[in-house]
């Protein structure tokens, strides 16, 4: 072929290719925009989450997850969040919270969120503060551990207020890292003297047996039941129940569900159980460290705090299984009031309170009589709203029975040095190093009373003068005489308590009264419902987060109902508050779900062990043949990663596996 030739046929091949890459893109083209008109025609898909059949959406409009995908992401601004508004009612933990995350996954403009307080103060139960008239009032503490993950999901998020470009998280981590928890005394008796518990739990084989067959029972069966009816001696009289009830308030006559669902929440906690080394503190009392940043966070994004505004109730149109919150009854300073709604105004409600009903006593008045109660009604608030559909809960169940549910607590305050040496004594620690002193409740095993007390790092308060210390003091029995003062506690003084708290710290009698009286001022706080979230309880009496049918209503805190996680706990508060903002606003983002150690076969291998104060349940002798299948079970699981993972965990020991 010629060149000119050879010339032609590359041109006509060059203008072939480029016809066909034309005809090509034509095609692309008409196939995209089948696509698209194909698209636009579909009927609507229902949402799902990234993997098929993973992490869909319930009923409420929320899903769970876990891991750090969804811990790291932000969330989309959900559709309409512009034309809504939220009101919500009390300024505890809870509440705070659903605002935060109002602000930071709904992206709610702030001045579209109320917050109606009937006190003149935020904090709730959260609460830590210095009264003129009587001196620092801490009604309880709170602690925490690692696993509380949407707290510090939360957390991460606020400014710190005494450290510029930091979070709370940060500074709490830092703290919690330079300073760990530990207790060096767990238990005293005797006037001061160390029990030496040891770290043992002194557990009889039928009483672990007892509670592995609590650990294995069903949700439903356990409904109504107290742990009396689960437990007998051999778990009551063991130093196990001492650790339990006095570190989470359990009385016998308590919810056998939650005591089953509290070990489940914190098997992998076990073994820091006698030693409190599984625990976490602020650097402060908790309203200076928890509720005042979050409070400062959310004024700047503008949100509006109502104070002196009890709401007493929340109507409702209830029509075709749709429940809509259509008016917030409420008195404003003393004055009847009325918010109507729509359905783009969100309500959320914190029903029922441990510390509602407080009696304040003073150095010289017992918390009784004619003491000063603060009450903000939310008990007659739930009642009111339960009144309207069964799905609203049974207050009653929790709130009827004040024998049952109080306990008393107290804050002595040193005012010299005199009392300082017998603390050292038993804490072995510095109380006014700044550092750890207790590491968690002393409690006096042989108190009447049942009484502990704790020193947190000092100053638990941040203007507290560096030579005093503040000790936190409760006792579990109130309405029986003490082993000094022989009165029940609830009839005492803030004096007659530092008395007996003194005769068991071990100081010398004839010392008390004048160490009571000049070294110490002691402010007592009788709360009735302390622990009305352990009543006994059966579905239904706590209500969803989000009750069924409703469209702009949730409830918050320790007597709303969601999976898995167990109450009296800052967890609990900031996980239903996450949960309802959620689902009633549409945030496409996970809750994480409670930390899934009671499906992780490592912490449940160390927990059994370290019940059995180090005994292996290999070495528990079982009924019948049982105890003849334990040799042909080593040998078939010899050379196995079975038997590497029991080892690892003390269960199969050297001495058992033949050479």
């Amino acid at each position: 072929m010629e060149k000119k030739n050879i010339g032609l046929g590359v041109a006509a091949l060059a203008a072939g290719a480029g016809a066909v890459a034309l005809a090509a893109k034509n095609h692309k083209n008409n196939v995209k925009n089948e696509v698209k008109k194909a698209a636009a025609n579909a009927p609507e898909q229902e949402y799902r989450n990234t993997e098929r059949g993973k992490n869909e959406k319930n009923s409420k409009g929320i899903y769970y997850t876990n891991g750090n995908y969804e811990a790291f992401a932000r969330p989309k601004k959900p559709q309409g969040v512009d034309e809504k508004s939220a009101y919500i009612v009390g300024s505890g933990l809870a509440s705070l919270a659903a605002a935060c995350f109002l602000v930071r996954d709904g992206q709610m403009p702030g001045d579209h969120i109320h917050i109606l307080e009937a006190m003149d103060i935020t904090g709730g139960a959260c609460d830590g503060i210095y009264d003129a008239t009587r001196g620092y009032v801490m009604r309880g503490g709170r602690e925490m551990e690692n696993h509380f993950e949407c707290l510090w999901d939360l957390f991460r998020s606020i400014p710190s207020i005494e450290t510029p470009g930091v979070s709370v998280l940060d500074e709490y981590y830092w703290l919690n890292k330079e300073d760990p928890n530990y207790s060096l005394c767990r238990a005293t008796e005797k006037q001061g003297k160390d029990a030496h518990t040891d770290g043992k739990f002194n557990l009889s084989q039928k009483g672990c047996m007892e509670i592995m067959k609590l650990f294995m029972t069903k949700d439903e069966d356990l409904y109504d039941k107290t742990i009396e009816d689960v437990f007998d001696d051999e778990v009551f009289d063991s130093t196990f129940w001492l650790y339990w009830r006095t570190m989470f308030a359990f009385e016998n006559w308590h919810s056998a569900l939650e005591m089953k669902l509290y070990f489940q929440r914190f098997i992998h906690h076990i073994a820091g159980l006698p030693d409190f080394s599984a625990l976490k503190f602020t650097k402060y009392n908790q309203y200076e460290s928890l509720i005042l940043p979050m409070q400062r966070y959310l004024e700047a994004a503008g949100v509006d705090f109502q104070f002196n505004t009890e709401v007493t109730n929340v109507i409702f149109e209830i029509k075709d299984g749709k429940k809509v919150a259509k008016t917030i009854e409420c008195k404003v300073k003393g004055v009847e009031e009325g918010i109507t709604l729509t359905e783009n105004d969100l309500v959320f409600v914190t029903n029922g309170s441990c510390t509602e009903g407080t009696i304040y006593g003073d150095q010289n008045h017992a918390p009784n009589g004619d003491a000063e109660v603060r009450t903000s009604g939310c008990w007659n608030l739930w009642k009111n709203i339960a009144k309207q559909d069964p799905s609203f809960g049974h207050p009653e169940k929790f709130c009827s029975d004040i024998a049952k549910t109080n306990w008393e607590s107290a804050t002595v305050t040193t005012l010299d040095d005199k009392i300082i040496p017998y603390i050292m004594d038993i804490c072995k620690r510095d109380p006014r190093s700044g550092k750890v002193v207790t590491g968690g409740i002393v409690s006096c095993q042989d108190s009447s009373w049942l009484l502990s007390w704790t020193i947190n790092r000092q100053g638990q308060f941040k203007e507290q003068d560096k030579n005093q210390v503040c000790v936190w003091v409760y006792g579990l029995f109130t309405d029986v005489p003490g082993d000094y003062i022989k009165k029940p506690m609830k009839e005492c003084t803030g004096k007659e308590i530092t008395e007996e708290w003194l005769y068991h710290l071990g100081v010398p009698t004839e010392k008390i009264g004048e160490l009571a009286e000049h070294s110490a001022i002691c402010v007592p706080t009788m709360m009735p419902y302390i622990t009305a979230f352990f009543m006994p309880r059966t579905k239904g009496d706590r209500p969803d987060v989000i009750p069924d049918g409703c469209v702009n209503f949730a409830f918050l805190g320790q007597f709303a109902e969601t999976p898995r996680d167990t109450i009296f706990t800052t967890e609990y508060s900031v996980r239903t508050a996450m949960e309802a903002v959620y689902g009633l606003m549409g945030v496409d983002r996970g809750v994480p779900e409670v930390w899934g150690s009671v499906y992780d076969v490592r912490e449940l291998l160390d927990a059994s062990v370290k019940l059995m104060d180090g005994r292996s349940p290999l070495e528990v002798e079982l009924p019948g043949p049982l105890n003849l299948v334990k040799k042909p079970l080593l040998k078939a699981i010899k050379g196995t990663l079975v038997e590497k993972v029991l080892r690892d965990h003390d269960v199969i020991k050297d001495y058992m596996v033949e050479k």
